[in-house]
């Protein structure tokens, strides 16, 4: 649900802690914290906060994007999560959008398609799906994506399989796919070979 700020200002009353203060505040608690359940929570909050359009402008004056983007190279696989989960959530705004491809976020998206967390490469599906402009649609639909969401178009679980066949269907083209499929044959090929 978006929120207006009239909304907020009588939720939070007169003199209430104002948005920009609060995000503020969970920001600088991340970076100051070393306990991991702290930096999960505090991350959680603001992928949850980047739902609503109405905290994009504290989110830019905040570098909240740098903040997720530098969170998806972490070895912590919950902050892997909410990071690729925020970044899901606000990239539909064009700066937003632009400053993930600008700032090299489409590798590091990429690369959260191979993270054991199912929602992390859920999200991650996504993302790329959002970020396709005529600009970035050649490094998000490089033959190892594709080939990917061919393996994924096949997985026994219907909202990993859906997705990745409407990133097929809505942004490759048919030669892109054969020659993914092409990739398959000659692995299964050299797999075969190998064990006979």
């Amino acid at each position: 649900m978006f929120t207006s700020q009239e909304y907020i200002d009588r939720k939070t009353g007169e003199h209430g802690i104002g948005r920009l203060s609060y995000l503020q505040s969970i920001v600088t608690e991340f970076q100051d914290t070393s306990e991991e359940d702290a930096k999960e929570q505090v991350l959680a909050n603001l992928a949850n906060f980047a739902y609503d359009p109405i905290n994009y402008a504290h989110f830019k004056k905040l570098n909240v994007i740098d903040l997720f983007l530098d969170c998806l190279e972490d070895s912590n696989e919950n902050l892997i999560e909410f990071a690729v989960g925020g970044l899901c959530n606000c990239c539909l705004d064009k700066d937003f959008k632009q400053d993930i491809i600008n700032s090299g976020g489409i590798p590091l998206i990429i690369k959260c398609l191979s993270r054991p967390v199912q929602n992390t490469v859920l999200s991650a599906i996504t993302t790329l799906m959002y970020l396709v402009t005529p600009a970035s649609k050649q490094e998000i639909t490089t033959l190892p994506v594709v080939e990917c969401m061919l393996r994924f178009s096949k997985s026994s679980n219907k909202q990993l399989a859906n997705l990745a066949t409407l990133f097929l269907e809505d942004y490759c083209t048919k030669d892109q796919i054969e020659k993914a499929k092409d990739v398959q044959r000659k692995m299964a090929a050299q797999f075969t070979s190998q064990e006979s």
